[in-house]
């Protein structure tokens, strides 16, 4: 979590909302990474999970993440959550709640639901308090 943290920090400071991931092999090595980028790049599916997951898959040039695990400093939204599934992602590690557009728990759970194809392990408030900090701070000064 302290890795994605530190992307989240690092993020170029444009309008983006301060949100790092890491996709992480079984052996814990990193092989993606990615922050948000939606402003930056005009893309509204540049969150931090996708802008990682797109890393991480052009690094393995394949499209499953089977045995992976995400980590995010945010709750995934209802894209990303989608996305954390269609790549078979195994485990999702976060950080901070969205009690706005959260969907692994806050307003959904989409992972989680019985209805899901593919299930994912999660674990959730893993450095909260420091991943909350960083979105507050961000929200106070705009």
């Amino acid at each position: 979590m302290k890795a994605a943290l530190a992307l989240a920090a690092a993020a170029p400071r444009t309008d983006d909302v301060p949100v790092g991931a890491i996709v992480i092999n079984k052996d814990g090595v990193v092989i993606g990474r990615g922050c948000n980028e939606r402003e930056a790049k005009n893309d509204p599916t540049a969150h931090a999970e996708i802008v990682a997951i797109r890393n991480a898959t052009e690094r393995l040039q394949k499209s499953r993440l089977d045995g992976c695990t995400i980590i995010v400093t945010l709750e995934p939204c209802a894209m990303c959550a989608g996305a954390i599934a269609q790549s078979r992602i195994s485990h999702l590690i976060f950080g901070a709640w969205d009690e706005k557009a959260g969907a692994v728990g806050s307003v959904w759970d989409v992972l989680r639901d019985p209805r899901s194809i593919f299930k994912v392990e999660v674990s959730s408030g893993v450095l909260e308090a420091e991943c909350a900090a960083l979105l507050k701070d961000f929200f106070a000064n705009k």
